[in-house]
């Protein structure tokens, strides 16, 4: 009760929160192969939201925009004033605020980890890092904000940040890195372009990562050889993570990793640079000594982020994984024999929007942002 007293007094006062198409907004039906479609719109107006995670006890959504803005989406659909303690950001290009992820024990320690591209590197470039704060009980401010994690060296000019954060059953937390669009650094170990990382919630290195002790090399790295890995999530049937990631000119990849390995790029790669000339370092689609992809589109989606739907209010949905679609501006559905691809279809392609994130809600509806500078927020269901 006292939860939502507060709740209430934040969203009438000081949060100045203001209702923004909300659940009142008609819903639009669409056609799929499960039946017709219900997609409500819950917020929009939001400025290249980046991602979505749901609190606990139905007091709403956490959502990043780009430019640095974390913003509380309320269960009736009002959208709050910036939380304040947020980092600084370098929003710039693909840059700027991106991920986020509540602590697993978050309802003891009220702590957010949050991506986001952050400067200072030579020539004014930039890399990702990651820091965690402490949710106030009124959900108006993270105190004690403090970086865990920083990508080294900071590489990028605007392009290639990845960023997602998942934290596994043991409460590890992995990152995806993008390459900086430095292809080469990738396959380089001493550096944390192009990896997937594994580390203790507080940042420090497991003991039992792939490469602690050798010299040279980082020893955050979990696997390496990606490029721009823009989605990430943990298979809810097997605890394997499963990342999504963009190719250049076509090759769209899904891949589980594994400790240790190489998933290829730029050595392998079923794609080609945008000016239609091949990657100088690729040997073709594969390469000795590293892992294909799990699933290939030849021609890119722009892939961002992925969701596994293990809901029991649509049953038609089950077993099923679900990534947005940047660049044909749709929602994927793929369909699974065990692990194995079996299907795939197209959703949402009526809006004409960039899906930037997908996540599976506490009541079974899945919540899908759009990537845009008046971007929104849907709930997603079948009738």
């Amino acid at each position: 009760m006292l939860r939502r007293t507060l709740l209430a007094t934040v969203c009438a006062s000081a949060l100045m929160t203001t209702t923004l198409s909300a659940l009142a907004a008609p819903a639009q039906e669409m056609q799929s192969e499960q039946g017709r479609l219900e997609v409500t719109p819950i917020v929009t107006g939001l400025e290249h939201p980046w991602a979505l995670a749901f609190l606990p006890d139905r007091q709403g959504m956490l959502v990043t925009e780009r430019p640095g803005h974390l913003r509380l989406v309320t269960p009736d659909g009002k959208l709050s004033a910036p939380i304040s303690g947020a980092p600084k950001v370098w929003a710039r290009g693909q840059g700027g605020l991106l991920d986020v992820a509540l602590s697993p024990d978050f309802k003891q320690d009220r702590t957010i980890y949050l991506s986001y591209a952050e400067g200072g590197g030579q020539g004014d470039k930039a890399g990702t890092a990651v820091g965690r704060g402490r949710l106030s009980e009124d959900l108006t401010s993270l105190k004690d904000f403090r970086v865990i994690f920083r990508q080294e060296p900071k590489l990028s000019v605007g392009n290639h940040f990845g960023s997602r954060l998942v934290f596994d059953r043991d409460g590890y937390l992995f990152i995806t890195l993008g390459e900086n669009n430095d292809r080469p650094t990738a396959q380089d170990l001493d550096k944390l372009q192009g990896k997937v990382v594994r580390i203790y919630p507080d940042g420090k290195v497991p003991d039992d990562n792939p490469f602690v002790g050798q010299a040279g090399v980082r020893p955050e790295i979990w696997s390496y050889g990606h490029r721009n890995p823009q989605g990430a999530a943990l298979n809810p049937w097997t605890g394997t993570l499963w990342e999504n990631e963009h190719g250049p000119k076509g090759g769209d990849e899904v891949n589980i990793i594994e400790r240790g390995k190489n998933y290829g790029w730029p050595l392998a790669t079923h794609g080609i640079n945008y000016s239609g000339q091949p990657i100088p370092e690729a040997q073709g689609t594969t390469a000795v000594g590293t892992v294909a992809p799990h699933h290939v589109w030849e021609q890119s989606p722009g892939l961002s982020g992925l969701a596994f739907y293990d809901g029991d209010r649509f049953k038609a949905w089950q077993h099923n994984a679900f990534i947005g679609a940047l660049v044909t501006q749709e929602l994927i559905r793929l369909q699974f024999d065990g692990d194995r691809v079996v299907h795939e279809e197209r959703l949402l392609g009526e809006l004409n929007k960039r899906i930037r994130d997908v996540r599976q809600g506490p009541d079974g509806y899945l919540y899908v942002l759009t990537d845009e500078e008046n971007g929104g927020l849907y709930r997603v269901g079948l009738k």
